[in-house]
């Protein structure tokens, strides 16, 4: 019987180092992927030591689709994936004609296109082996549009509406797929979009990465469909339904200037 391995992507900081950490703490086998190799081995020997668990590092360029399809051939070569994590995003803050086109391409490529390629190759692969869980991280942006932030909020429209719609279709099945929705969170992430000085960062306070990775993986293992953590980001998934839809862009722009 092949091995059970779980593997997560953008797992050199943020989000990614919290569900390293979590399931390594639950004894499972580890395939961490991102660009920044340095960070991933310092965190594969910490969780080596701790849990005396496998931690295996492949830095991998997933803005490069058939780097994804590479990586995922070898994740599944006798290998039972159990779990995946596609935590891997990028954003960029500003006015769309604005933008270069370059980091709005980069974030299409990673947020859906690699999301996209690992998660119908591991629900594949799932349903062959018996069984998995995949969780995907989306965005309460992905529940409305975003002036100055439009192509990473269409991102995550995409990730949210693809796990659901894939959830329903693996209803029944030994597989499950989750899209963890957080809001403002204290990462790196806010730093490399542009977003720091934004009022959703100031006005409201980011939540810590560690708990909201926690809440995420919970909800992956009970099996749900979508999972939105804390109250003020809840109040974001739902106003929109009770909202003129001209009017949620306007909404949306306060907190994104």
């Amino acid at each position: 019987m092949a091995a059970k391995w779980t593997l997560i992507t953008g797992a050199s900081e943020g989000f990614g180092v919290e569900f390293a950490r979590i399931a390594a703490a639950e004894g499972r086998d580890l395939i961490l992927v991102a660009r920044q190799a340095a960070k991933m081995e310092r965190l594969a020997e910490e969780l080596r030591a701790r849990h005396k668990i496998a931690v295996e590092v492949w830095p991998a360029d997933l803005r490069e689709p058939d780097a994804v399809e590479a990586l995922w051939r070898k994740a599944a070569l006798r290998r039972h994936i159990e779990i995946v994590v596609n935590n891997a995003g990028l954003g960029a803050n500003g006015p769309f004609a604005g933008q270069g086109f370059d980091r709005e391409m980069a974030s299409v490529m990673v947020n859906v296109t690699a999301l996209t390629i690992l998660t119908k190759r591991a629900v594949a692969h799932m349903l062959q082996q018996g069984g998995g869980r995949i969780l995907n991280v989306g965005s309460t942006a992905g529940f409305m549009p975003g002036p100055n932030m439009a192509v990473y909020h269409a991102t995550k429209a995409y990730v949210l509406a693809l796990g659901e719609a894939v959830a329903e279709e693996l209803r029944g099945t030994p597989v499950t797929v989750t899209t963890l929705c957080p809001g403002a969170t204290a990462t790196n992430f806010a730093r490399d979009a542009g977003m720091e000085g934004i009022r959703l960062f100031t006005a409201l306070r980011p939540a810590r990465a560690a708990p909201v990775a926690r809440a995420g993986w919970r909800a992956m293992k009970a099996g749900r469909r979508v999972k939105v953590t804390g109250l003020h980001n809840w109040l974001f998934s739902i106003g929109p339904r009770f909202v003129p839809r001209a009017v949620v862009p306007r909404i949306a722009a306060v907190f994104l200037k």
